[in-house]
């Protein structure tokens, strides 16, 4: 299981997320996605914990916490959404070679 953090400030660092969920158990793991144009963190992250008693404890503890000047919004992740291969982004598209029937104008 992994815990979302959001509403991170921009300059937080994974020690920073570290340190302040340390206090709840063992942290395994922490990720802070960066833009890939802009390289700056996108303003949330993913914390692993060695165990589900851990990681309920640190978001019922931190959820709705003032930390670095902001509200944390801290809960279970969701599994990642799978993205179509190609670049068609807004589904439908396409088509091409459709038969009208026999439209008289």
């Amino acid at each position: 299981m992994s815990i979302y953090v959001g509403n991170l400030p921009y300059q937080v660092t994974e020690e920073d997320i570290n340190g302040i969920f340390a206090e709840y158990g063992t942290v395994k793991r922490v990720q802070l996605p960066t833009d890939r144009e802009t390289g700056r963190m996108r303003g949330f992250g993913f914390v692993e914990m060695s165990s589900e008693n851990e990681e309920t404890a640190a978001i019922e503890a931190l959820d709705g916490a003032e930390w670095m000047g902001r509200d944390l919004k801290v809960n279970k992740a969701k599994p990642r959404e799978e993205r179509p291969a190609s670049g068609n982004w807004g589904g439908g598209g396409g088509g091409g070679n459709r038969r009208q029937g026999d439209r008289r104008y």
